[in-house]
C-alpha cells in the first residue's frame, strides 16, 4: 500500500460500489418487468443515484490529489487513461449493441476520464478549486451552465440518442464534486474524515467495502454484464 493510500477513502468509495449495485440490480429487475419501477422518476432512485455518483467522483477528486501530491505522475496518468479510455468504448460498444436508441456516450466513465485530466490544473490551488465548485453548483442550480448547445452541435454527427440515455453524467454540476474532493485534500482535511473509525474499523464489513473501494472500475465492469445475463436467463 502506497504512503498516500486511504484504507477509509476505500470504504468510503466501496459504499458507493455497494449501492451502485443495489441500483443496477434493481434496474435490471424493473427492464425485465420483474417489478413495476420507474428508475427515471421515482424519487428515491433518483436521489440514490445522486449519493452513488457524489461518493464516486468526491472520492476520485480526493484519489487525485493524494497520488499527484508531490508533483503530477504523468506515467500514472497515461495508464489511467489508457484503462478508462478502454472501459468507455467497451461500454459504449455493448450499450450500443443491447440499447441502440439509448446508448451511453457519456457516462460515468467517461467524466472520469475527462475530470482527472481537467483536475489536474486545479491540484496547485485548492482554493480555486473550491471557487471553482461554489460556481459551479450555484450556476447549474440557476441554470446558467448547461451543455445543451455541445449537445445540438453534437447530436447529428455523432448520431447520439436523441431523447434519452441509460447514463448520463453532465460535467455540470458534477465537476464540482470533484472539485471539492481535491479541496478538502490540498486543505489537509482528508486525512480527518477519511481516518474516522466508521470507515476504519476493521470488521469483516469494513474490509469487504475497502476491497469494492481498491477494485471499483474492475467491479463495475463485471458486475453490469453479470447482474443483466442473469435476469436474462431467468426470464426464460
Amino acid at each position: 500500500m502506497t504512503k498516500t493510500r486511504l484504507t477509509g477513502l476505500d470504504a468510503f468509495r466501496g459504499w458507493a460500489v455497494l449501492l451502485m449495485m443495489f441500483f443496477h440490480f434493481t434496474y435490471d429487475l424493473s427492464y425485465f418487468k420483474y417489478i413495476d419501477i420507474n428508475m427515471r422518476t421515482n424519487t428515491f432512485w433518483v436521489y440514490e443515484r445522486y449519493v452513488v455518483v457524489s461518493i464516486f467522483l468526491l472520492s476520485m477528486g480526493v484519489s487525485l490529489a493524494l497520488v499527484h501530491s508531490a508533483k503530477i505522475k504523468w506515467e500514472k496518468m497515461y495508464k489511467r487513461t489508457l484503462i478508462l479510455g478502454l472501459a468507455s468504448i467497451l461500454i459504449s460498444l455493448a450499450t450500443y449493441i443491447e440499447f441502440p436508441y439509448s446508448w451511453v456516450y457519456f457516462g460515468i466513465i467517461h467524466f472520469i476520464l475527462l475530470a482527472s485530466w481537467i483536475g489536474l490544473s486545479f491540484l496547485p490551488y485548492p482554493k480555486m478549486a473550491l471557487v471553482t465548485a461554489v460556481v459551479i453548483l450555484i450556476g447549474s442550480a440557476k441554470g446558467w451552465l448547461n451543455e445543451h448547445w455541445l449537445f445540438n452541435l453534437l447530436q447529428k454527427p455523432l448520431h447520439l440518442p436523441p431523447t434519452y440515455t441509460e447514463d448520463l453524467l453532465h460535467p455540470f454540476p458534477w465537476l464540482a464534486a470533484v472539485l471539492i474532493g481535491i479541496a478538502i485534500t490540498r486543505f489537509g482535511w482528508s486525512h480527518t474524515i477519511f481516518k474516522h473509525p466508521f470507515l476504519t474499523s476493521k470488521n469483516r464489513f469494513n474490509k469487504l467495502l475497502s476491497f469494492f473501494g481498491r477494485h471499483a472500475l474492475l467491479v463495475y465492469l463485471i458486475h453490469l454484464p453479470l447482474l443483466f445475463g442473469i435476469c436474462m436467463l431467468l426470464q426464460r
